[in-house]
């Protein structure tokens, strides 16, 4: 049916095509997920081993994000479906 071509479902590659790459690093999604899960922020820097003020401003995924805060950046990484 194919002769030996490859066949891609038309509505699976606009799917492919219509996502967005995540402008986050893996490190700022592990520290976005310890933050989602609510643990303070003082277990979250020494599980990550990052500085509470780290964790507490998260600013690169703030600005990244283009949000207000790490609340807010939670928030957008979840309606993304990165968290």
């Amino acid at each position: 049916m194919y002769e030996g071509g490859r066949y891609i479902d038309p509505e699976l590659a606009a799917d492919a095509l219509s996502i967005r790459e995540c402008p986050l690093t893996p490190r700022e999604l592990d520290t976005l997920r310890a933050a989602a899960g609510g643990a303070p922020v003082s277990r979250i820097a020494r599980q990550l081993s990052l500085s509470e003020g780290t964790v507490r401003n998260l600013s690169s995924a703030v600005t990244k994000l283009a949000v207000a805060d790490r609340h807010a950046a939670v928030r957008r990484a979840r309606d993304m479906g990165r968290l």
